[in-house]
């Protein structure tokens, strides 16, 4: 049975098929570090898979569908950042409710798009490295995207941790009122890594409808957004376990579809809803105040902030 599996085909699919996770993820989880709990994540995917689809349709450009849904998951998180930083909204419930709005607006706009093919993302192209036995064809053979969400994992934990900026944006997450003692604008800050987080979940979804499953169906995300909230916290708000985290769960979907090919005996239903399991453990833990405190996640996740307090 895993004898007929290509080891090489198996590590290139699981590498495309965490793409999208892990760009959600790593944006989520900036927002996080700021104190700011976005459950909008599916929401905002599913809108940056239908922007994606209909810009790159539209223009015939790929790369100008990646910055459309960018910007239509942002434009989304924007409605997020207004109710819950300037009207003080809940957070969880706002949360909620983006995703509903999202997986409504989407199919509402995605009627008209139903069985239209987008342009190809093509692959870059890496020279004598593709030529190279066995890695050539799992490491590089991939299109432009798969490298740069690697590269925005790294420029996010460089910033996290080796800048200036990174430095406040922690400390907004960890103690508000102790960074508004400072003189930092906490509102400001808040609102900056919700819309980089809303930016980051719309490239995840136009990769799911542009180059994963290069068409548009009602629900394309089929969860995608509810995994990236679970990761960040399996990763305990650290970028590189989000690339860890995004590659176990982009294996576990590619191993069960594989399986399912090779006709396996084991019932492959098990492993394909194990990351929703997971999601729904994860999301019960992060429910209790005592959960967030041993996964070392930030002091202030979640808390609303108002200056005159």
């Amino acid at each position: 049975m895993f004898g007929s599996i290509d080891p090489a085909l198996l590590l290139a699919a699981l590498m495309v098929n965490s793409v999208p996770i892990m760009l959600a993820a790593t944006g989520e989880l900036v927002t996080e570090k700021a104190g700011v709990l976005n459950l909008g994540v599916e929401g905002m995917m599913i809108m940056g898979a239908m922007c994606g689809f209909a810009t790159a349709v539209v223009t015939g450009s790929p790369l100008l569908g990646f910055l459309g849904g960018a910007l239509g998951a942002l434009a989304l998180s924007l409605v997020f950042g207004v109710l819950t930083q300037l009207l003080l909204t809940n957070q969880v419930a706002t949360g909620l409710a983006l995703t509903l709005f999202g997986l409504g607006l989407s199919s509402l706009i995605g009627q008209g798009y139903v069985g239209i093919k987008p342009p190809a993302t093509g692959k870059l192209d890496l020279g004598p490295l593709a030529e190279i036995p066995f890695l050539g064809r799992a490491l590089f053979a991939h299109d432009w995207m798969v490298y740069v969400s690697i590269l925005l994992v790294a420029g996010v934990w460089w910033m996290l941790t080796h800048s200036r900026a990174g430095l406040i944006l922690r400390a907004v997450g960890e103690s508000h009122e102790a960074a508004h003692a400072l003189g930092y604008k906490v509102t400001r800050i808040r609102f900056l890594a919700i819309l980089f987080g809303g930016a980051m979940a719309g490239l995840g979804g136009a990769y799911i409808s542009l180059v994963r499953v290069p068409q548009w169906t009602d629900g394309i995300t089929a969860g995608a957004g509810w995994i990236a909230l679970a990761i960040v916290v399996f990763a305990s708000w650290r970028p590189w376990r989000v690339l860890a985290g995004a590659y176990l769960f982009g294996g576990v979907t590619v191993l069960q579809l594989n399986l399912q090919a090779a006709g396996s005996a084991i019932p492959v239903q098990y492993l394909s809803m194990a990351p929703y399991l997971i999601t729904i453990l994860v999301l019960v833990i992060m429910s209790s105040g005592r959960g967030k405190a041993a996964l070392n996640a930030p002091a202030c996740l979640g808390q609303n902030f108002h200056a005159s307090r």
